[in-house]
């Protein structure tokens, strides 16, 4: 009986490299992958060696006969693949092993950012290099959005960062947690990296999210589905404004892998978010509120909906929970929308071919009802709370070029260039801060290798300036900045969190304030 992979694939191709007849696909050197949904075992080359299983960092991977019945459905979707793809084989053919240059021994490199293509980077460069690498991070915490922007009932996907933490505690590695890098009093300057590294790779993503461009957007209980997601997943600073009074909907602008996730935490019970890592403020608030009616709004028809089947299939396996798709006006008219959501039943409702037309406010001044055009049509949602799930734009970094049409950091190659095309020597930048805010961790994968074949090739052409500075150097600089926090410090919040976990009956709880961590991480050196 053959392998499985199941709908929590992180793409990272980890199980790719272990495969001894090559038989999961896409692999990293194959059309559609970064963009496929997830990746897929051939049922037929299978030799059900279980080494794929072994190498999975999100534990997604099962043999067919040991899947549970919700996932049952992924035997097909992985047998389908090659049935679609008959150009795609398993087997070896044409191995080609790449020739490594032999560098300077003594290479210091700052990486900022810690989310999947920082880590990525991290990976590639202590396995093809002897560079010592620096980990910056504007939080005390590392992983990025894997930690920040997963959703809690997800946690098999969060499992990627324990490869990251084995690199962590390389001794080849340095944390520097709760540094923020570019203005401010206690920030790091790009000039300053510059100064102090040999090369700084900028992973820094992209963490603003799109407009609407509508009146009443910036209506009390309208928000962005980054914050959103950033209030429910305990990222310090960040505020949901999620309050629901009286009519117990949610109506959400989008209709990506993101905004399925947002529609899937409001309306779960929270007796089920509680066995999760959810932020404590988030499970409190969602405790007090009665979330019903979720209402997904695409611009387009379903079929250029944005978000994953994986992702779809997990909003139709909720149980007790209605999903109704529609793009009819005349079936729109008979969904009750423009009345409180009926309290005896859970609902998420998708309308197609919809746009946002005005956001209005209630009597208080909040957000109350939502003006739709579907499909030509005028109608009202009330509503309690709109969210807007369109798109994440990097921000600009004083003392870095940037795109402000695209949001990215201009770069040839994952090489920084300035205003003239030139590339800024030593300078990268990788992931969604570079190409924008699209692919999943396998696509920023493959993006932060290439990011670090260019500076392998760069450092063995002799095109880097480097540094006169020393390790201690910048130590002294950043402990004069402010108070960092290193891997010992970073373990020890962890060992905090779960303890909170243990004693509440849940995996973590999290520190929602920075303090927190600090005086958790400071605790570990005494």
């Amino acid at each position: 009986m053959a392998h499985v992979i199941t709908q929590s694939c992180c793409s990272d191709a980890s199980c790719v490299a272990v495969c001894p007849v090559n038989c999961i696909h896409p692999t990293p050197e194959e059309r559609g992958f970064g963009t496929s949904d997830i990746l897929h075992i051939d049922p037929v080359a299978c030799i059900d060696c279980g080494a794929c299983a072994d190498a999975c960092p999100v534990d997604a991977i099962y043999p067919a006969d040991r899947l549970g019945e919700r996932d049952r459905v992924f035997i097909e979707v992985n047998a389908s693949f090659y049935k679609d793809n008959p150009d795609i084989s398993s087997g070896w053919s044409n191995v080609v092993y790449p020739e490594i240059p032999r560098l300077e021994s003594d290479l210091r490199v700052a990486v900022v950012g810690t989310g999947p293509s920082g880590g990525y980077a991290l990976q590639t460069l202590i396995g093809r290099t002897d560079v010592k690498v620096t980990m910056i991070d504007r939080l005390p915490t590392p992983g990025g959005l894997v930690r920040a922007g997963v959703a809690p009932d997800h946690p098999g996907t969060k499992g990627v960062l324990k490869t990251f933490d084995l690199l962590y505690r390389h001794r080849r590695t340095t944390m520097v947690g709760g540094v923020d890098v570019g203005d401010g009093p206690s920030a790091l300057t790009v000039a300053e990296l510059a100064d102090h590294f040999d090369a700084v790779f900028y992973a820094i993503g992209a963490p603003a999210s799109k407009s609407l461009g509508v009146p009443g957007e910036e209506l009390p209980g309208s928000t962005s589905a980054t914050d959103l997601v950033a209030w429910y997943n305990a990222v310090p600073g960040a505020n949901g404004d999620v309050r629901v009074d009286g009519c117990s909907r949610a109506v959400l602008v989008g209709t990506g892998n993101v905004a399925l996730d947002v529609a899937r935490i409001l309306v779960s019970s929270p007796e089920e978010l509680a066995t999760t890592d959810i932020a404590d403020r988030a499970l409190n608030l969602l405790r007090r509120q009665n979330v019903h009616d979720v209402v997904l709004l695409g611009r387009r028809g379903p079929e250029h909906a944005a978000y994953t089947p994986a992702e779809y299939r997990a909003v139709e396996a909720m149980a007790g929970v209605e999903v109704i798709v529609c793009d009819d006006p005349a079936q729109i008219r008979g969904l009750g929308l423009d009345r409180p959501a009926d309290p005896s039943r859970w609902r998420i409702v998708f309308l197609f071919a919809s746009t946002v037309r005005e956001i209005l406010p209630d009597a208080s001044g909040r957000v109350g009802t939502v003006d739709v055009v579907t499909h030509g049509d005028d109608h009202s949602i009330v509503t309690d709370l709109v969210v807007r799930s369109v798109g994440y734009r990097g921000v600009e970094v004083p003392g870095l070029p940037f795109d402000e049409e695209t949001g990215t950091i201009p770069n040839d190659g994952c090489r920084i260039v300035d205003a003239d095309g030139a590339p800024i020597p030593g300078h990268y930048a990788l992931g969604w801060a570079a190409r924008g805010a699209r692919g999943g961790i396998g696509a920023n994968k493959a993006h932060a290798i290439g990011a670090v074949e260019a500076f392998i090739d760069d450092a063995a052409a002799g095109r880097l300036t480097r540094t006169s500075r020393t390790a201690a150097e910048f130590a002294a600089l950043v402990a004069g900045r402010t108070t960092p926090v290193d891997y010992a410090g970073v373990a020890a919040i962890d060992r905090a969190e779960r303890a909170r976990g243990r004693a509440a009956g849940r995996p973590r709880i999290k520190f929602t304030e920075i303090p927190e961590m600090v005086a958790a991480a400071t605790r570990a050196r005494r």
